[in-house]
Parts: C-alpha cells; structure tokens; sequence
C-alpha cells in the first residue's frame, strides 16, 4: 500500500503517464496475442512471423536510439505526442494490410510492440518525465506502480484478445475481422493516448537542456549499463510473448482465447511482484533486486521448456510471472537514480535501445528453430543468456548505490 499512497500524492504529470502506460498495456496485450495467430492465419511461416517481430523490435530501436541522441533538444510532452501520432498509424495500417512485404515495413516504422514488456519509443519519454516529477525516495514506489499498472491491464488486454475473433466467428464472420478489429482498437487506443498528453504540465513541454551533447559525467556508467542491458534483452529476444506464443500454437494447439487466460494469470502475477520489489530493494537494494529474482525465472523458463506436458509448462511459466517483471522498477529507478536529471532522458532512451535493438535478431532464428522442431530451444537459450547477464550485472554494480541506499 505505500506504493500506491505515494502515487496519489504524486504530481499530475506522473498520474497522467500511468494513466497512458495503462491504456498501451491493454492494446499491447491484445498485440502481442493476437499478432502471431493473425500472422498464421495468412499463411506465413514460422520464419516469416519471426522477421515481421524483428522488424518491428528493429525499429522501435532506431526510434528510441534517435530520441537518445536528440530529446534533450525538445520538449518531452512535444516527442510524446508526436509518437502517439504513429501509434494512431500504425494500428490502422495493420487493419488494412495483408502483404507480408507491407507488414514487415508496418512493423518497421510503427510503434506495434509483440512482446509483454514495453520496448517501444514511449518507455524512455515517460520514464525520464516521471522521473522529474517525483522526490528521490518516491522513484522507486512509483516506477513499481507505473509497472503494476502496465503489467496489470496488459494482462486484460491478453485476456481480451480473444473476445474480437470470437464476436466475428459468432456472427458466422471469418475469424480475420477479429484480427483486424484489434488491430483498429490498437489505432483508437493512440487517439486516447494523445488527448491524455495534451494534458500534460507546462513543465513537460520545456526542452530540458540546450547542451550539445546529451551524455557528459555519466557516459561510461550509461554505455556500461547498456551493453549489459542489451545481454539480457538479446536472450529476451528468443523468447519474447509473440514466439513463446508461436511455440504453445505448435506444440500444443492451444487457441488464442486460451493463451490469452494464462497471460492474464501471468500478468497479474507480474503486476502483483513490481509492489513487492519495492520491498525487497528497501532491504537488500536495487542491483540484487534485480539479480536475485532474475535468476530463478530463468531456472523457471527452462523448466517450461522441459515440462512433460501442457499443463506443467504452462504452471511453472504463470508461477515465472511473479519473478521475471520484478526487476523492472528497480532497473529503471536504478538508471535514473545514478544519473544527473539532466542526463535523464538520454540515460532513458540509451539504456532502453537494447531492449529492442539486441532483441531484434533473435526472433527470426527462434522462428526458424521452429520451424525445424517443436522443441523450445528458443526458451533454453533465453535462460542461459539472462543467467549470464545476471551475473555480470552484480559484479559489475554491486558497490554503485543510488542516493536512497548511502
């Protein structure tokens, strides 16, 4: 409960960008449900569907890398807006559009996000403006609340997801208007976003720095935190929500409606851990947060890749859920934490382009391995990678603590 009593104390600004982190995660959960049996029901291969994740992991790093380099040049609320603008565009796009060639360019320069965590242009904006409106010891309480959230109704959204093909089907409709019809709420979904950060202060509409360059004192600790952050997101990326759903449509033909109720328990879960991760940071801090609760989800993975059965898997991957999210908020209060505020939106965008950049590639190869197998050698290789990144991060970090931990 401190957690949420420390949002609602919160300035406008940081309720607004939980209001909108809420509204991405329910139309991203439909997405990342939805888009692979859509995929499939075109008829595209299992490689086919990988590269159309990768494009579009591609080019939510070449949008967050190019924030990077220029937000400190322009007002946050301004770059907000505009990228609700291609959320609008993109949603419709994917309505209209059948062409593989034209979808892998849709996914390429749209803001379509297919896995659980959020990997688009949005994340570093709102990170770095929350992070200006709240005291030093509210970051954490507060990014594990912005987690919660968008853990929490991104579940409801893969809850959801099956409901638009099951209202076409009953209306003796091809299951493809159903498809299409999530695709178009993910567009209306845009439209709310951009209302909601009109809204936004005075403050948020400032350029925060006319300096040249957007890095300066904290440079190395940044680009050290991104090489390791991009271990974890390349591992990440053989496994995002899209392929991990690619591989249960395979192995065990479980319908989309039924995937999406076990996201849900997996979300909830997740949503549940970021209040909980506040805890354990307050005693034992950030880094071995992270490091100590990733580990066992990825022990946890690995079982799901070698359960005997449906059941097994999908049990051992829910219980993942209330460990593999928990060092979200702890990651990013970490990174704004030891940075100067005006660094922030750089540190922001930098740290988070391997969240999409490293998990780019991999897609396409798991897609293949799926193609040759049933076997989730995809979820094994997640593991082992994370396992590694895990390890270096604590020793890497281990003695670098935030203000709140001196």
């Amino acid at each position: 409960m401190g957690s949420l009593a420390v949002t609602r104390r919160a300035h406008l600004d940081a309720r607004l960008l939980i209001g909108t982190r809420a509204i991405r995660g329910f139309v991203d959960g439909i997405a990342y449900v939805i888009l692979p049996a859509f995929l499939l029901h075109l008829g595209f291969s299992g490689t086919q569907i990988g590269a159309v994740i990768t494009a579009s992991l591609l080019g939510s790093a070449a949008l967050t890398l190019t924030v990077g380099i220029f937000a400190h040049r322009f007002s946050p609320a301004r770059l907000l807006t505009m990228s609700s603008l291609l959320m609008i565009a993109t949603g419709i796009a994917f309505d209209v559009t059948s062409s593989f060639a034209l979808l892998l360019l849709i996914a390429a320069v749209g803001t379509m996000n297919p896995s659980a965590g959020d990997v688009s242009v949005f994340l570093p904006l709102e990170q770095a403006l929350l992070s200006t409106s709240i005291r030093d010891n509210d970051r954490t309480p507060v990014f594990a609340v912005y987690n919660l959230v968008g853990s929490l109704v991104g579940s409801i959204g893969a809850l959801s997801a099956g409901i638009p093909t099951w209202i076409a089907v009953s209306q003796h409709q091809n299951a493809d208007y159903g498809h299409r019809a999530s695709f178009l709420l993910y567009g209306i979904a845009g439209v709310v976003v951009y209302m909601l950060y009109s809204k936004l202060s005075l403050s948020s509409r400032d350029t925060p720095t006319k300096a040249d360059r957007a890095l300066s004192e904290s440079k190395q600790l940044v680009y050290k935190l991104a090489a390791l952050f991009s271990l974890d997101s390349f591992g990440g990326g053989f496994a995002t929500q899209a392929i991990f759903a690619l591989w249960v449509y395979r192995r065990y033909e479980l319908s989309s409606a039924n995937l999406g109720m076990i996201f849900f328990a997996t979300g909830i879960l997740s949503a549940l851990s970021s209040l909980l991760a506040v805890k354990i940071s307050q005693r034992i801090g950030l880094v071995r947060t992270m490091v100590f609760t990733h580990i066992p989800a990825s022990i946890l993975l690995i079982g799901v890749a070698l359960a005997p059965n449906v059941w097994v898997a999908m049990s051992l991957f829910i219980l993942r859920g209330l460990l593999s999210q928990m060092d979200v908020p702890a990651r990013t209060s970490y990174v704004m934490a030891i940075v100067s505020p005006r660094e922030r939106a750089a540190a922001a965008s930098i740290t988070n382009v391997p969240r999409s950049l490293a998990a780019a590639l991999p897609p396409i190869a798991a897609g293949w391995m799926l193609d040759q197998s049933n076997f989730a050698w995809p979820l094994i290789i997640c593991a082992a990678l994370k396992i590694i990144y895990d390890l270096l991060l604590l020793w890497q970090f281990r003695h670098l603590r935030p203000p709140e931990e001196r």
